[in-house]
């Protein structure tokens, strides 16, 4: 069950001018469940994205990669669930590209022009045949107002779907973003999410879209964490359509490129938060946010050392204010030259702890309290300069072992 996270509504998910999606129940895992997605999109849309940094990286990404490089245009994405065709060699390539062929030759398009990408069990040959046989099911159904299927087409271990939308105005034009993810476990980005795609129809250049996708990962998707564990397809697409009749964004100085850098940035993290609210067994979303850090990348760490424990996690699962795991976790995440004595901790409003020592007028019902939350913020600060970052995690429960020691069958 998601932590505080409401099903979609279809009729909230905005069109975006030029972007068309279709699914197919092809049987790729399971049978009689939406397992291909097609999203098509116009010539001139601009398209960049961040991957995953897992050096076992799988076929997908790495085809991903050359298309986006060889600088065609992209003209198509197709998504399968069920097999994410990593850890599969040479023939894991050959089967991505023989996807991206067979959906090149129905569209009318060159193979470069579509970008692949799979999810779901490691290490198992993906069934090609069974992907291209439902291509032609998914092109039959691409439509504008098909984002609720799509989200439902990318989902494994997910409870929900995700999606969002998000209007703006650049230049007096309405501009709209619609986005979706999927992922609930394996969840450390080191780049974005599991998977990711969100499409606007404001003009934006390819180069600033590569800039702006990369700023809104880095404070969406690559601020969250489930397991500490870096999938080998994370993959985070933005598409920009440029039908909107708003003008061009070419430069990061363009006018109306913070508010759609903003825009996206905002979207990205809903659905970077969904991730996190849908945790494989999670029942509480925690917020750990440090402060007083010399630096971002020093702030991040700290933060993900804390997100990151078992011990903290499953305190956090069984409600125990037992926080000293907390400091525990602040104190090996790496700062060596930390001062102890000028940390202090917050749970939501309840001052923990203070200057490194237990606050004197903290009260362990207090802590009770807070713990019993849905939703809850850990706020640290350490000290020694301006900095701040921010990572969303969640907790650990019997149901994430029982999800993962069952995946397969």
């Amino acid at each position: 069950m998601a932590v505080n996270l409401p099903l979609p509504q279809a009729a909230d998910l905005k069109p975006v001018r030029g972007v068309q999606l279709g699914w197919a129940e092809a049987g790729i895992r399971k049978a009689d469940r939406k397992d291909v997605l097609v999203l098509t999109v116009p010539e001139g849309t601009a398209v960049a994205g961040v991957f995953t940094r897992n050096r076992f990286c799988a076929a997908p990404v790495q085809v991903c990669r050359e298309h986006l490089a060889a600088g065609k245009g992209i003209r198509a994405i197709v998504v399968n669930t069920g097999n994410a065709n990593a850890g599969t060699g040479e023939p894991g390539l050959a089967a991505s590209r023989a996807t991206c062929d067979a959906l090149a030759g129905q569209l009318g398009v060159a193979p470069q022009q579509i970008l692949p990408f799979s999810t779901g069990v490691i290490l198992e040959p993906l069934p090609v045949d069974r992907l291209v046989a439902g291509l032609p099911q998914a092109l039959g159904r691409l439509a504008e107002d098909h984002w609720l299927q799509a989200a439902e087409a990318i989902m494994t271990t997910d409870t929900q779907p995700k999606a969002a939308s998000r209007t703006i105005t650049l230049g007096g034009k309405t501009v709209t973003l619609t986005g979706i993810s999927k992922g609930a476990g394996m969840i450390r980005p080191n780049m974005a999410t599991m998977l990711g795609f969100i499409a606007t129809d404001a003009a934006v250049a390819q180069p600033v879209l590569q800039q702006l996708v990369k700023y809104a990962a880095d404070h969406s998707f690559n601020s969250i964490t489930i397991d500490g564990d870096t999938s080998t397809n994370d993959s985070f697409v933005l598409l920009a359509t440029g039908q909107s009749g708003a003008a061009l964004i070419d430069s990061e100085s363009h006018a109306d490129y913070a508010v759609l850098r903003d825009a996206v940035t905002d979207l990205a993290q809903e659905l970077a938060q969904m991730i996190v609210r849908d945790g494989e067994g999670a029942t509480k979303l925690m917020t750990i946010r440090v402060e007083q850090g010399q630096s971002v990348a020093e702030c991040r760490q700290v933060a993900y050392a804390v997100a990151h424990s078992p011990l903290v996690k499953t305190a956090f699962y069984a409600s125990d204010p037992n926080l000293g795991r907390i400091l525990a976790a602040v104190g090996y995440a790496g700062v060596d030259d930390l001062d102890v004595d000028r940390v202090n901790l917050w749970l939501d409003d309840v001052w923990v702890a203070k200057d490194g020592g237990r606050n004197p007028d903290y009260r362990e019902e207090d802590g009770q309290r807070v713990m019993q939350q849905a939703e809850i913020t850990v706020r640290i600060a350490l000290g020694r300069g301006q900095a701040q970052a921010t990572v969303w995690t969640c907790d650990f429960s019997h149901e994430y072992v029982s999800i993962n020691a069952d995946y397969r069958s």
